[in-house]
């Protein structure tokens, strides 16, 4: 079975919808450790709760980002994952360790990219009074929200929205196309090969399946 490890840093929605994915094996794959690097993360609650093995690799414990990257990518090491998911996780993985891991590298992102890379999505959204809004998986480069999509899901957004219920309207859509894609990866369907993301041998559009 393919092995799965997941980066976290704060509530773990997201991890429990792949851990929930797992168990109903719509995932083919298991979850075989949680790291994070945030000791009070909550994700590191459901990891405990699911009996899976939940690491703290602290920054600050090492004398520079080179130290800190090599301690994460050892440690991640010892499980020998076939893909590791970006949950969350708020800090930017070193050149280094994003090619050492290429193409087995997801994210999940709140926005319609190539729209709202970064932070602070829905509030960019609200002030710029779009219509709509969502999120997008996508293989994770060295380019920060700008590796090839793979899968995006749309919202609508209503007059007097907050940033709040924006957010949780598309958690609610991460939940689903989240697992959906790496189920994909794990079945051996999703690859990318030479800067874009490929489907069933077949190259996906820059929006990704939408």
């Amino acid at each position: 079975m393919k092995r799965i490890v997941v980066l976290v840093s704060g509530y773990g929605s997201n991890l429990q919808a792949i851990l929930d994915a797992c168990c109903d094996m719509l995932i083919a794959g298991r979850v075989v450790a949680v790291f994070s690097n945030k000791p009070e993360s909550t994700a590191l609650n459901r990891a405990h709760k699911a009996k899976i093995p939940a690491h703290v690799v602290l920054e600050s414990r090492y004398s520079n980002k080179d130290e800190f990257d090599d301690r994460l990518r050892n440690e991640i090491g010892y499980y020998q994952p076939h893909l590791i998911i970006l949950a969350g996780y708020m800090r930017i993985l070193s050149i280094e360790f994003v090619e050492y891991y290429y193409g087995r590298i997801l994210n999940i992102h709140p926005s319609l990219l190539p729209r709202y890379p970064g932070l602070h999505t829905h509030q960019k959204v609200i002030k710029n009074g779009d219509n709509q809004h969502g999120a997008s998986v996508h293989f994770v480069t060295k380019k920060l929200d700008q590796g090839p999509v793979v899968l995006q899901a749309k919202v609508p957004v209503f007059r007097g929205d907050t940033v709040s219920s924006l957010s949780t309207r598309v958690q609610c859509v991460e939940h689903v196309i989240y697992p959906k894609a790496i189920s994909w990866f794990i079945d051996g369907r999703l690859i990318m090969d030479n800067g874009a993301a490929w489907l069933d041998g077949k190259r996906l559009p820059e929006a990704g399946y939408s």
